[in-house]
């Protein structure tokens, strides 16, 4: 199930939400785990037990290791979790990668594991390594409620694709939330905001990125090839954040603040800013878990710098091509902390912002082929190295067919949102504050309206991230 899902929408979410209002506090966390689970089990009814279980296992070493006053045995129960979680994520994601490998090298022909790739085991395992390795560190307080915990571990909203949510973020709304309807309106709001960018631009862009990436050199053209590169960049964003959108709202409708993971990263003006405007909790996961214990910028930095990136590209997906990906980045921001980086800081904002666009579209490049031989060659054709015309007829009458469509994704890649509520703060100084509010009503209403005949008609409706 996802959430750009009519039965979702129309059928699922009104029913918990309506049994988790109606009975008392004390009950809401069974509802919320019960829901959850079943949600997962919907895609998943055999993995379902990997979540049960990767939850037990850390629940129980947590409190194994605020029950230990000694060094050793902490460290005994924190080396018990990352083993237990590391190895799970391992065996499900990168066996078949790793064999695969092994086999190129050396000639051997041992058997390839193929599983299939529990939804979600990249985020919920990063999740209860949080916990464990707070715990040890003294900066969070043991969880003694299994249906907390599990809860924590569990929890519909962002299970399957995030944001990565620490237990530090939530652990007092676990015990016990307020429910404000002003909280369940915004959220109400940030979700059919979010189903929207999924289901008006990203998966129109989707179509078009499918259409133009993926033509062979006798059918495509320069622009071509750029404009397909461009629509899977609309595409990844409005996707990624529209799901981190729909998360963030369903939270707040169920009294949880989860923390933001976008913040207009197409924006940025270099590859620095933009990974801490891009998949925020990811990035913070990799700073405050790998890259400052293994010293930051203080201790061996460029070392530590690749071992994150080679880690960040991975985490994506078993294939080399993300691999590539990371480290294609790593090389821009080593850039950056160097003297072509004080020269860019030079730059007039707009070249800097072009430069950096430029950058993320060749990125996704590499991101969108899982071939890397298909990605380079995509490459080839947007570098002007293959013998290539720069326009032909089709790439005219695409791009003449949908130029208000991309004009507007472009636009609202920047905070309008953020213009268009100080916008409204006028309009309520004049008129009033109910001015504002029927603005907001209508505009909610006509995205759910929109979103919801777009889902009629179509079939194919997957979120990018459910495959990492």
């Amino acid at each position: 199930m996802v959430f750009a899902d009519l039965l979702f929408i129309y059928l699922f979410l009104p029913t918990v939400l309506g049994f988790y209002y109606l009975l008392q506090a004390q009950a809401r966390n069974i509802i919320l785990v019960a829901a959850s689970i079943i949600f997962y089990t919907w895609g998943e009814p055999v993995w379902v037990i990997l979540l049960i279980f990767s939850a037990t296992v850390d629940f129980h070493c947590g409190k194994f290791i605020a029950s230990r006053d000694d060094a050793r045995g902490r460290r005994l129960g924190l080396v018990i979790s990352l083993v237990s979680n590391l190895s799970l994520l391992a065996a499900f994601k990168y066996s078949g990668f790793l064999v695969t490998n092994i086999n190129a090298l050396t000639g051997a022909r041992l058997p390839v594991p193929h599983f299939s790739l529990p939804i979600g085991i990249s985020f919920y395992t990063f999740q209860t390594i949080s916990y464990t390795v707070d715990i040890y560190r003294g900066r969070a307080s043991v969880q003694k409620s299994f249906l907390q915990f599990l809860l924590f571990v569990s929890l519909f909203s962002q299970l399957i694709a995030g944001p990565i949510v620490r237990y530090t973020d939530i652990a007092r709304e676990l015990a016990s939330r307020v429910l404000r309807f002003s909280d369940i309106a915004h959220g109400l709001r940030r979700f059919i905001m979010g189903l929207f960018k999924k289901v008006a631009i990203a998966n129109s862009a989707g179509h078009l990125a499918s259409v133009w990436m993926n033509r062979s050199v006798e059918s495509q053209t320069v622009a071509g090839a750029w404009f397909g590169a461009l629509m899977f960049t609309l595409q990844i964003y409005y996707d990624f954040s529209g799901y981190s959108d729909m998360a963030i709202g369903l939270g707040l409708m169920f009294g949880f603040h989860l923390p933001e993971n976008f913040n207009y990263p197409y924006i940025a003006r270099s590859v620095g800013d933009f990974w801490r405007r891009w998949h925020m909790s990811l990035s913070s996961f990799f700073r405050d878990y790998l890259y400052i214990p293994l010293g930051g910028k203080h201790r061996h930095m460029y070392l530590n710098l690749l071992i994150v990136w080679f880690l960040t590209g991975l985490w994506h997906g078993a294939s080399w091509n993300f691999v590539l990906w990371g480290l294609y980045y790593l090389v821009f921001l080593v850039l950056e902390k160097s003297l072509p980086g004080r020269l860019l800081r030079r730059l007039p904002s707009a070249l800097g912002h072009l430069y950096l666009i430029v950058v993320v579209i060749i990125g996704w490049v590499l991101f969108y082929f899982t071939d890397l031989s298909e990605g380079l060659e995509h490459l080839r054709m947007m570098l002007f190295m293959e013998d290539l015309p720069w326009f032909d007829l089709q790439i005219k009458i695409s791009l003449a067919n949908n130029l208000y469509w991309i004009l507007a994704s472009l636009l609202f890649c920047a905070p309008l949102v953020i213009w268009f509520k100080k916008m409204l703060q006028m309009v309520e100084l004049r008129l009033g504050s109910g001015a504002g509010n029927l603005v907001m009503i209508s505009a909610s209403l006509a995205g759910l309206v929109i979103s919801t005949v777009l889902l009629v008609g179509q079939t194919h409706n997957p979120f990018l991230y459910y495959r990492f």
